[in-house]
């Protein structure tokens, strides 16, 4: 641990290896923390990414720039990229690195439905007459120009910040341009090629960066160095905030909730049902959805579940459909990483919609067969006798007590079973797997 003499500094790693999202914003924010408590020397982000959500990377841009430790970001192991959302979030660390074999840029936002993703908002509007328009900037479309003005401002802004090339940077925004981790040493996008930490660390040693507006002298040469890992809770934000999983966990939870109600009792599907369910719209509050969407989707369920317990046809059709354009609408982006997979989508409306005409099928062929009253009601169920007197007596069925006859004789508390019914009169006869002498106890048989 280090000292506050700085005679035995620390390196903490904070590892992003994935889509920029709810959990990778909440480890960097604890990995400071963490850095903060244990006085480390510099903290190293490394990043391996396609990128990820607008919301996700202004946080973790905000937490370095607010960061009283310096942050070297470091794009590894090689093979690896920091694209989109990181290329912003390594513009924003105070000492950028790369490992050979990697690159960064295609920083272009991307947007869906009319809804922008990177970054939203905007502030410019000069963009009907731009020239080389890339992706992510189609001409005549102002929504997409200012989304990607704005986007030219920030990454601008963060390389002003660090000296680092605000072309290039710029040109990753509109053309979505990359470059290898060499030529992004040599076009000034990045200070160091290093190809692990331990030669980072030798080469940051002695240089300058600003750390909350104050000139800092990095000290690194030969620093223990130490990955904090995510805790339990970062790594379920990272399983559950795939909207995918999020799906699956709500619709497993609305139907754990109707097996619950359909039979009380039962207890593991409500328990289960409620705690999937919870998950499922915990995950969904991290993500930029569209509330129109999600209500789409609980209207389809609930129909598939109203045709489940009464079939017409009409409302699983309906809650199939409404289901399925409810998850097209549901993310208000299509960022890497979060975009809902049609297949995932697909099947679970083909299993709820054949889960309803399965339950609907089966109500109905109940409803197709004759109710049993009167004396077919009564037919072979058991008995119990009571007090009997040559061919007639008293019996107990089902918790009531009736009168009956019969060719034989029986014992009180002899099990019997029921043949017909005449008026209050039940007909009876031994049950045929005992003997005359033999007491059944609670004539529970069948």
């Amino acid at each position: 641990m280090s000292e506050g003499s700085g005679r035995n500094p620390l390196a903490l790693t904070i590892e992003i290896d994935g889509a920029i999202g709810p959990a990778s914003a909440r480890q960097l924010q604890e990995g400071l923390v963490t850095a903060a408590e244990r006085k480390a020397e510099v903290v190293i982000l490394e990043l391996n990414t396609p990128g990820g959500l607008v919301t996700s990377m202004r946080e973790m841009i905000a937490d370095i720039l607010a960061s009283p430790i310096p942050v070297i970001g470091y794009v590894a192991p090689a093979g690896g990229h920091a694209a989109s959302a990181g290329t912003y979030i390594l513009y924003a660390t105070h000492l950028a690195a790369m490992t050979p074999g990697t690159n960064i840029g295609a920083a272009t936002p991307i947007e869906i439905g009319g809804l922008p993703s990177l970054p939203g908002g905007g502030n410019n509007n000069d963009s009907k007459d731009q020239k080389g328009a890339a992706p992510g900037e189609p001409a005549g479309d102002p929504m997409m120009a200012k989304v990607t003005n704005d986007a030219v401002a920030l990454i601008r802004s963060l390389a002003e910040l660090r000296g680092r090339n605000a072309e290039w940077g710029e040109k990753a925004v509109r053309e979505a341009a990359t470059l290898t981790a060499n030529a992004a040493l040599e076009q000034h996008v990045i200070e160091i090629v290093a190809h692990d930490k331990a030669e980072l660390l030798r080469l940051a040693d002695g240089r300058i960066v600003d750390v909350a507006g104050r000139k800092e002298v990095l000290a690194t040469r030969n620093i223990q160095e130490e990955t904090v890992r995510p805790g339990w809770l970062i790594q379920l934000l990272q399983v559950i905030t795939d909207p995918n999983v999020a799906i699956i966990l709500m619709l497993v939870g609305v139907y754990g909730l109707v097996f619950e109600f359909s039979s009380p009792g039962m207890v593991a599907p409500g328990v289960v049902g409620t705690i999937c369910l919870l998950l499922g719209l915990y995950a969904l509050n991290f993500l930029p959805i569209n509330y129109a969407g999600l209500a789409l989707m609980l209207l389809g369920i609930a129909f598939l579940i109203m045709e489940a317990l009464n079939p017409t046809v009409v409302l699983g059709l309906g809650g199939a459909a409404a289901f399925l354009l409810g998850a097209a609408m549901l993310l208000r982006v299509e960022a890497p990483g979060f975009a809902l997979s049609w297949a995932v989508v697909g099947t679970a409306a083909a299993l709820s919609l054949g889960l309803a005409l399965l339950a609907g099928s089966y109500l109905l062929a109940v409803r197709k067969r004759p109710s049993p009253v009167g004396a077919q009601a009564m037919r072979g169920l058991p008995a119990k006798v009571v007090d009997w007197q040559a061919c007639e007596g008293h019996v107990m069925a089902q918790g009531e007590r009736w009168r009956a006859r019969s060719d034989e004789a029986f014992v009180p508390g002899e099990g019997v079973e029921v043949t017909g019914i005449k008026g209050l009169v039940l007909s009876v006869r031994r049950l045929q797997s005992q003997s005359p002498a033999r007491d059944p106890g609670n004539g529970e048989q069948s």
